[in-house]
């Protein structure tokens, strides 16, 4: 998926240590025969290693299975602020030194909410570069997106197209779609786009690769982003699991 991806004109790859999947995307990125600094590679901390030395070490193995001397972005993956005595700002100290030794260019949270936000920054003076939350038309994720701009980090945007909750069936999304000559998938992921978000779209076939890349010769305007946005059923539309209280350690 990731050769295809590359193949098609993609550069940014996100993944992450939960994914399992480091070094089979080490291996599409030697493949490729791109240069090093021609992509863009995030990855992230697996929630069983908060812990501050165990977070270091473990994008050093992260590394390893890459087969890169650094990445661009590393990421807090969740903020788990019931564990670990909820201690995520020591987690966010290992990320800051870990940026220092050289091992990643940025560093940045994901799934943090706005008072997770303002802890680390509060505590180290230091904000994320990004961070990855949740976002899709039933669930617009507003006080997160507006707390991480009001830090300076960037917004980037999973399940764009929304976990199967009925967004590319919408009848406003199919309106807009029918309007621009695109699919709703087309649709969905210009609206983050024209919103400022950083989006990932996802698919294992080569064809949907290509038809979420092809979202840059046309724009949504801004009554139709507005009626898109306008979809938000607030907390009843979020699909993932609430960050406030998601606590699952992988064994």
């Amino acid at each position: 998926m990731v050769s295809d991806a590359l193949e098609v004109g993609y550069r940014h790859v996100d993944t992450a240590q939960m994914y399992g999947n480091e070094e089979g995307v080490g291996a599409a990125l030697a493949k490729s025969g791109l240069a090093r600094d021609d992509v863009y590679v995030t990855t992230k901390l697996n929630n069983n290693r908060h812990e501050k030395q165990v977070a270091k070490d473990s994008l050093r193995a992260s590394l390893d299975r890459l087969g890169l001397d650094r990445v661009d972005l590393f990421l807090i993956h969740w903020p788990l602020p019931t564990r670990y005595d909820g201690d995520y700002v020591s987690t966010w100290e290992a990320l800051l030194e870990l940026r220092e030794e050289g091992l990643t260019t940025s560093v940045g949270v994901s799934n943090f909410q706005p008072d997770h936000l303002d802890r680390i920054v509060e505590a180290t003076g230091v904000a994320p570069v990004v961070n990855q939350i949740e976002v899709h038309p039933y669930f617009g994720n507003e006080a997160a997106r507006a707390a991480t701009r009001r830090h300076g980090a960037e917004v980037q945007v999973w399940s764009p197209l929304g976990q199967g909750g009925g967004e590319l069936d919408d009848p406003v999304v199919a309106e807009v779609a029918q309007r621009h000559g695109k699919t709703p998938a087309q649709v969905l992921l210009r609206w983050a786009v024209d919103r400022g978000d950083i989006v990932f779209p996802r698919s294992l076939r080569k064809q949907r690769l290509v038809e979420n890349f092809d979202v840059f010769d046309f724009e949504l305007s801004a009554d139709e982003v507005a009626a898109i946005a306008g979809l938000d059923k607030g907390e009843a539309g979020r699909q993932g699991p609430n960050p406030s209280t998601f606590d699952w350690i992988p064994s």
